[in-house]
């Protein structure tokens, strides 16, 4: 069945069952059923459907943009990308007389500012910012965190890696992926006390993990905001 609202069309299974009220639900593919009493009337549907829209809406496209893999990026004005988890609209400013290539905060958006206008340029330098900032955000919630531990980190290092957040050597050097940048401030959170963590327990043990759950109660949680969301936190 298909319903439209707000300028938006839906396609959702409506299934009776003996149960007492109205469900809706989405399966991982972003595929939505209502599961409703036998007898229910169509209006009482269409109710519940709007007065959950927005969430329905965003909780579809986002299965389904999962499924769909990495977004590719085209670089043009007003093109969204992520920064502490929030969706700020890139502004292109091309002007050759400037020394350097460079990202700017300001006005709601990521001003990007190149010498040439070449979406490599562009990429290169939403990287470096990315870089810089993941740098001297998890630098800052390091120095809130250390007082919790007896151990000290070596080092902090940025990263490009395709398989980790966050890594902890036996040397106490601690390294986090650039794209940290683009996650919530308590998700970023979560990955700098792991890793500290790991300055102490370095396997993923019990201990570990309560050491973890003592400072970050909901950290799973955190995890599975990045699960649902690695694949929107791209260049």
């Amino acid at each position: 069945m298909n319903h439209t609202y707000s300028g938006e069309t839906i396609h959702y299974d409506l299934k009776y069952k003996n149960r007492k009220s109205i469900g809706i639900y989405i399966d991982s593919y972003g595929h939505i059923e209502v599961h409703a009493p036998k007898g229910t009337k169509d209006e009482s549907v269409i109710r519940l459907l709007e007065d959950h829209w927005d969430r329905i809406m965003l909780k579809s496209k986002e299965l389904k943009g999962r499924l769909n893999g990495p977004q590719v990026k085209s670089y043009q004005h007003g093109e969204p990308f992520l920064y502490l988890g929030e969706s700020f609209p890139i502004e292109v400013h091309h002007n050759p007389e400037i020394s350097r290539d460079h990202v700017t905060l300001g006005e709601g958006r990521i001003n990007i500012h190149v010498k040439e206008q070449d979406e490599e340029r562009i990429k290169q330098a939403l990287k470096r910012f990315y870089y810089r900032e993941c740098k001297s955000l998890v630098e800052k919630r390091i120095s809130i965190h250390q007082e919790k531990f007896k151990a000290k980190h070596r080092s902090v290092r940025i990263s490009d890696s395709q398989t980790t957040w966050g890594t902890c050597d036996g040397r106490r050097q601690l390294t986090f992926n650039w794209k940290l940048a683009m996650a919530p401030q308590d998700v970023i959170d979560y990955v700098v006390v792991h890793e500290m963590c790991h300055m102490i327990h370095l396997n993923h043990d019990r201990s570990f993990w309560r050491l973890v759950g003592k400072f970050v109660p909901d950290y799973k949680e955190k995890e599975q905001w990045l699960a649902r969301s690695s694949w929107k936190m791209t260049l």
